[in-house]
């Protein structure tokens, strides 16, 4: 954990991922998040799999690093008077329940201003709290066919296809971390809390600046370009003799010294393809002449070639590669947890370095794991009120 969030509290209700993912951001930066779950059940995630790892699931594991659990029945009243005691004593509240439910729970945020007037309430939602969509269920992929995401995908001419990580959720979650973030750093100045409205996706649609700028310029509606650049070539995945490898030739200075990497220096004059905009109004001619000549040599000599030249360029790595890749290697971006079931697993860790430094990974808590000791430490309660608690299943 980095330490720029250390003393700041976060009462966490979310479940799945597009929650989870923004806590994690939060936790990895230093702040305490304490997951609040269902008594006996938990988060949904715990149970969605495979693959698991001793019975645990590897989905929860991947999101909820470096967090503590509290288990506590939100519907019963003695569950819900702990809640409010600990907003009182806490800085953000995050939940991703649909539009309603926090006001049906009374933590709407007006109740929990009521308690702590500097609090900061982050509600994610799949369509945000207004508009004609706000009470519909949402789920990454129905958010990326919606957001435009699916219809970009794929290759010209065929099926649409979702892109291959949550974006959706991932949008959401960094868009809602990010304004946690401020809205902690306004309330410095100002000692006030705030109400965040985070929608999925609002989130994944900002992610779209200059697509939806270039229709709002010329009307014309992008569909699938494989890996292709409308504007810029070439900027693709190129076939070799054994795999696939992208080059990316972003700008002028590259152009004369990719053709000297593939061997074709004359193509630098040729004034069909003399600037990028040359380039691009001749892309029919261009790219299947460079796709056959790159099919004729093997992507380890390309890349040796290109690098020589300094031209970005790189082949195309499956999952297994990229985890054992030296650079984040180097980066310590493969870090390990001590799990109590599990053993010894290995996790992506934080990719912001503080003076360089690498945070430990706490791992992901077993159910209510540390119900005792916030309920004990925060609320002051004593062993013998817990264990009462316990009893009536409020805990």
């Amino acid at each position: 954990m980095n330490p720029f969030l250390s003393g700041v509290r976060v009462l966490d209700l979310t479940r799945m991922l597009a929650g989870p993912y923004c806590t994690l951001l939060l936790a990895d930066m230093g702040a305490e998040v304490i997951k609040i779950e269902r008594p006996g059940k938990g988060d949904e995630i715990r149970r969605m799999g495979p693959p698991f790892v001793e019975g645990v699931s590897a989905y929860f594991i991947s999101v909820n690093r470096n967090k503590l659990s509290l288990t506590l029945d939100l519907k019963s009243p003695k569950g819900k008077e702990i809640f409010l005691k600990l907003v009182e004593d806490s800085d953000v509240v995050v939940d991703n329940f649909r539009p309603g439910v926090m006001e049906a729970l009374g933590f709407g945020f007006e109740a929990l201003k009521s308690r702590n007037p500097k609090i900061i309430a982050c509600s994610i939602s799949g369509y945000g709290q207004t508009g004609p969509y706000r009470d519909r269920p949402a789920y990454d992929l129905v958010l990326q066919a919606m957001g435009g995401v699916v219809a970009l995908t794929g290759e010209p001419g065929g099926k649409p296809v979702r892109c291959g990580i949550p974006i959706g959720d991932l949008a959401g979650a960094m868009q809602a971390a990010f304004s946690i973030v401020s809205a902690l750093f306004a309330r410095e100045r100002t000692g006030e809390g705030a109400f965040l409205d985070i929608s999925l996706l609002d989130s994944l649609v900002f992610l779209a600046p200059y697509i939806a700028q270039y229709y709002f310029a010329d009307g014309k509606v992008m569909g699938p370009s494989g890996s292709k650049h409308r504007s810029v070539t070439p900027y693709q995945v190129f076939e070799s003799k054994d795999g696939y490898l992208v080059v990316a030739v972003f700008g002028e200075g590259f152009w004369p010294r990719f053709c000297e990497a593939v061997g074709r220096p004359d193509l630098a004059e040729d004034p069909r393809f003399k600037t990028n905009l040359d380039r691009v109004a001749h892309r029919e001619i261009l790219d299947p002449m460079l796709e056959e000549l790159i099919r004729t040599r093997p992507t380890r000599e390309w890349l040796e070639a290109l690098e020589k030249h300094e031209i970005p360029a790189c082949e195309v790595k499956t999952i297994d590669k990229v985890l054992e890749d030296p650079q984040l290697l180097a980066r310590g971006m493969i870090g390990e947890m001590v799990h109590p079931v599990c053993g010894t697993v290995k996790t992506l860790a934080n990719p912001v370095k503080v003076g360089g430094a690498e945070g430990e990974i706490r791992h992901a808590p077993l159910l209510g794991e540390h119900t005792n000791d916030l309920l004990s430490r925060i609320l002051n309660l004593t062993p013998s009120e817990i264990t009462q608690l316990r009893k009536e299943k409020v805990i």
